[in-house]
């Protein structure tokens, strides 16, 4: 089967069950504050899991080589991300326009990013994927934040830096390239907590998605320039510029899967927290999620005849 045809199942699979997200909402089963509380779950204990069990594996040079070019590759894109982003989307009398920027930039690689590169490469890709994630905390919570509010939050950023998705991803490698195992029954258990990620995320952009009003958002054309930037301009140039490399093959898919994701969730809780445009940015949120859909199995496809 086709990296493409791969990519467009697992996607079919998680917005399946991003329309359940959707119904339980809609069905109250699920309202905005258990929502947030489904989001710390998986954010403080269901990712760092998934995270630290990819990293329980025999210790390679390879593995190791190509995690040090994915925190490589990881940089690159997110500085290209912000080149492209301030040079597409100007305005100084837009107020909305650090978050067009922030929405272009930062990608959703937690919450769509993990699963579907564990559905495409299972532990391996989920591996490389960390080093992604460690690059995007790092710059979220300086550029990102100094871009939102015009400042540095030094005490935000340092809670960050402690997150349980940082210690897991430290603890995780120096237990790969030190070779410790945990105990079988430990490992299983992290593993099965670890398999609620695809679901519970999913469910939980589904009842994100549900809070907007989806035919009024499709409407605004701006968005769809988001959409073009962020879903295909910045990863295909990537795309191009990493094949010029001999590098793995899954170190550069995985790569630009992470940057191919859509908008970052954080976006909206920025928005909110420095009385930005929070509903803009949900909407963003919400319609290229819904788009990468459609331009996520495009890029891979991309990928899969340029490499």
């Amino acid at each position: 089967m086709s990296l493409a045809n791969i990519a467009l199942n697992q996607i079919i699979v998680m917005f399946l069950i991003i329309i359940v997200g959707i119904v339980c909402y809609k069905c109250k089963l699920i309202d905005k504050e258990t929502n947030k509380k489904l989001s710390d779950l998986l954010l403080m204990l269901v990712n760092p899991l998934v995270i630290f069990v990819s990293y329980q594996r025999d210790f390679s040079k390879e593995l190791l080589n190509g995690l040090m070019i994915s925190f490589l590759l990881a940089i690159i894109t997110h500085i290209f991300g912000i080149f492209i982003s301030y040079l597409i989307f100007r305005g100084k009398n837009n107020p909305d326009v650090v978050i067009e920027r922030f929405s272009t930039i930062y990608s959703n690689c937690g919450f769509m990013g993990i699963p579907l590169v564990n559905g495409i490469f299972g532990g391996e890709g989920v591996f490389y994927i960390t080093a992604y994630m460690t690059i995007f905390n790092l710059f979220i919570w300086t550029q990102g934040l100094i871009m939102m509010v015009g400042k540095q939050d030094k005490k935000t950023m340092v809670k960050t830096l402690i997150s349980p998705t940082l210690v897991a991803i430290i603890l995780g490698l120096v237990f790969f390239v030190i070779q410790i195992r945990v105990p079988s029954i430990i490992f299983k258990t992290a593993d099965y907590v670890a398999s609620m990620n695809t679901p519970l995320a999913m469910m939980i952009a589904g009842v994100t998605i549900a809070q907007t009003n989806i035919k009024k958002v499709f409407a605004k054309l701006r968005i769809y320039l988001v959409v073009i930037v962020k879903l295909l301009l910045i990863p295909g140039i990537l795309l191009i510029i990493y094949s010029r490399f001999p590098l793995n093959d899954v170190v550069i898919t995985t790569a630009v899967l992470a940057a191919a994701c859509p908008t970052a969730a954080t976006g909206t809780l920025f928005a909110l927290k420095y009385n930005k445009n929070a509903l803009y940015a949900s909407e963003i949120f919400a319609i290229t999620t819904v788009a990468s859909m459609a331009t996520i199995p495009i890029i891979m496809a991309l990928t899969e005849l340029i490499l």
